[in-house]
């Protein structure tokens, strides 16, 4: 009879074990939870492609961002849907837009907590894309100034850090410079470095209302086949001063994740995306998995690629299941 030289299953062998071994670690201070903010009061509607999440009207979201913090959740990041939408998203820079609203209402409730804003346009747009357009194109400088424009409304408002998303060319840089020229030298950004052109994207556009009414955002978001791109995309929003860097999708691009931690060493952010949230919970409720050890290990192993934060629609169940396993 064959007898094993190693036996790597002494350290399997029960729980306490397992325990003390474990070389990747989860929490509650790894989350970063989505919000969707509409105007109005009293207001919780289901987004139907995301069971458990709602749009919000501001008293709501207070109320619901309470709760999350008594799970140990410091962070959120807020999306708005403006009552009314243009071609310039005009709600998105100004002080009484549904976001400044926001903020102002959620650092006086709760001063605590951690708020970030998403920086872009295609929730505040009638056409859905992410800027100004100029024909069937988002016309990139000329959106870099509305960017200026919207991240000084949010630092003004109260935002503790601003997270732009459009994947404008020299994003990074213009909202820097917005901000130091305002005051705002100490508000960290955290850039949607490498954002893919990704259908695992469908119900958070059910959630943001912010689907594109022509055409699709592959001309500004990056090609799902391409990873060297990554690479070249986290340098330049690193050299333009970013202070966190962010991949998404996560589960489908975890090689990339790990290729940008183990490049830059920068503090690293992966987006658990609503597609990805909406497949497990969709697979849970017909018996195909295991809600809960899926979803924990979902997100596991986008920590354990290199992700220092994870945006996901499941920070608040992971946040109570992960409490009452203490």
């Amino acid at each position: 009879m064959y007898t094993p030289e190693y036996r790597m299953r002494r350290l399997r062998a029960n729980a306490n074990i397992r325990a003390l071994v474990r070389e990747t670690h989860l929490s509650a201070d790894d989350f970063i939870l989505p919000y969707f903010v509409v105007p109005g009061k009293g207001k919780r509607h289901p987004i139907k492609s995301m069971p458990g999440h709602f749009q919000l009207s501001i008293d709501e979201l207070i109320a619901d961002a309470r709760q999350a913090m008594e799970l140990g959740i410091r962070a959120v990041i807020l999306f708005g849907i403006p009552e009314h939408k243009d071609p310039l998203g005009s709600d998105a820079t100004s002080d009484e837009g549904i976001i400044s609203r926001a903020l102002r209402a959620l650092k006086e409730a709760l001063p605590e907590l951690y708020v970030i804003t998403d920086v872009c346009f295609c929730e505040y747009t009638d056409h859905g894309h992410c800027g100004l357009l100029h024909g069937n194109d988002v016309e990139n400088d000329g959106t870099l100034a509305m960017l200026q424009d919207q991240v000084r409304v949010h630092a003004r408002n109260g935002a503790d850090m601003v997270a732009p998303s459009g994947m404008m060319d020299g994003m990074v840089g213009a909202i820097r410079e917005a901000l130091d020229d305002e005051g705002y030298a100490n508000l960290p950004i955290m850039s949607y470095a490498v954002k893919y052109a990704s259908g695992f994207y469908g119900p958070f556009r059910d959630a943001a209302e912010s689907a594109p009414q022509f055409g699709d955002r592959s001309s500004y978001q990056m090609d799902p086949a391409n990873g060297n791109e990554a690479m070249r995309e986290a340098a330049i929003d690193i050299e333009e001063g970013a202070d966190i860097i962010m991949v998404k999708p996560a589960m489908p691009y975890l090689d990339i994740l790990h290729r940008v931690r183990e490049e830059f060493g920068m503090p690293t952010a992966a987006y658990q995306v609503s597609g990805e949230f909406a497949m497990i919970k969709a697979a849970a409720a017909n018996g195909w998995l295991d809600h809960d050890r899926v979803m924990l290990e979902s997100l596991i192993s986008i920590k354990r690629a290199g992700a220092d934060l994870i945006l996901t629609y499941f920070a608040r169940e992971a946040a109570e299941k992960l409490r009452t396993a203490q």
